[in-house]
């Protein structure tokens, strides 16, 4: 089935000044062209992350199939010398394998110790730090984290938000990226942060009907390509050939209403968490009631819900 999506604008040349005053305030996906990267666009081959990334462990996802499942787990998790890593994610068929032949890698770099420490790809691989330069558009005390991203060719990952602003920067290689708006999560089945909907390209309607409301918003990425991903906005990754990609996470809510314990970027603020648990102990309560009652007053909530938090002030 042939979906209808929107596309993602593209703008080029885009100033710190501009972007900051006329298009962050929209709270919308925006691909920009002809930032300066660095060198990292050039000089990032399968040979170059190789030798300077040398022989650092690190933690991959490993995957039998292409579209990957974090709500399932379809995939393992493997340790491999960074090198090595770079060389087989490269490859289509592999002569060293966890799995099989085809299986697909995914590096979604960590901090030093993950339970504390944020991924800063300035910090974990220091030696590639001169070669990139992060676009300047948000002060330095709102960085959180800068996350290192390799990616087998024809790998996707799971539709998810983030709780923070980010670029998605396309160093090397080529992604098509799907988005939704925060205002369809009604439509997107969520289990959490990611969407129960794995093949958004064919899904399975009698199982999800009402995914067909979504609005699909969608980008293609190439080298030197930076994406802006408002916060709350879903997002599902191809990689359409091996890529080496790097997300820029900065905070644009006061520090204090984050988690202090995320060090992903992905846990929901402190206010929503605790909105949560009173819903559920407003449900529990109401389940003390028959069915019918139950009902009423539940939906009663749900309007009292919608008219007091909704927003108007989006699409």
């Amino acid at each position: 089935m042939a979906w209808q999506s929107l596309p993602v604008p593209r703008l080029e040349g885009v100033s710190q000044e501009r972007f900051m005053q006329h298009l962050y305030p929209q709270r919308k996906p925006l691909v920009l062209e002809g930032i300066d990267l660095g060198a990292c666009t050039s000089k990032w081959t399968v040979d170059y992350l190789s030798q300077v990334g040398g022989r650092k462990e690190v933690k991959i996802h490993v995957a039998a199939v292409a579209q990957m499942d974090f709500i399932s787990k379809n995939f393992v998790y493997r340790t491999l010398p960074f090198d090595k890593l770079v060389q087989r994610a490269a490859e289509e068929k592999h002569e060293e394998f966890f799995i099989s032949e085809d299986e697909k890698y995914y590096l979604r770099s960590l901090g030093e110790d993950p339970r504390k420490d944020v991924a800063d790809i300035r910090k974990q691989f220091p030696l590639l730090e001169g070669d990139i330069k992060f676009p300047e558009f948000f002060k330095e005390e709102q960085f959180f984290s800068s996350v290192f991203r390799i990616s087998s060719p024809g790998l996707q990952l799971w539709t998810h938000y983030d709780v923070m602003d980010n670029f998605l920067i396309q160093v090397t290689g080529k992604k098509r990226v799907v988005l939704f708006s925060p205002r369809d999560a009604q439509y997107l089945y969520l289990s959490g942060t990611k969407s129960e909907v794995l093949d958004i390209d064919n899904p399975d309607l009698a199982k999800y009907p009402l995914f067909s409301k979504a609005r699909r918003y969608e980008c293609s990425l190439k080298a030197g390509d930076v994406l802006f991903i408002p916060a709350l906005w879903f997002h599902n990754v191809i990689s359409e050939e091996f890529g080496v990609g790097v997300n820029i996470f900065w905070k644009h809510l006061p520090s204090e209403c984050y988690d202090k314990t995320d060090t992903y970027g992905n846990k929901d603020p402190t206010a929503a968490s605790r909105a949560a648990q009173i819903l559920d102990r407003a449900l529990k309560t109401l389940a003390e009631l028959p069915e019918e009652y139950r009902d009423f007053y539940a939906r009663r909530m749900v309007l009292h819900i919608q008219d007091k938090a909704y927003s108007k002030n989006f699409e």
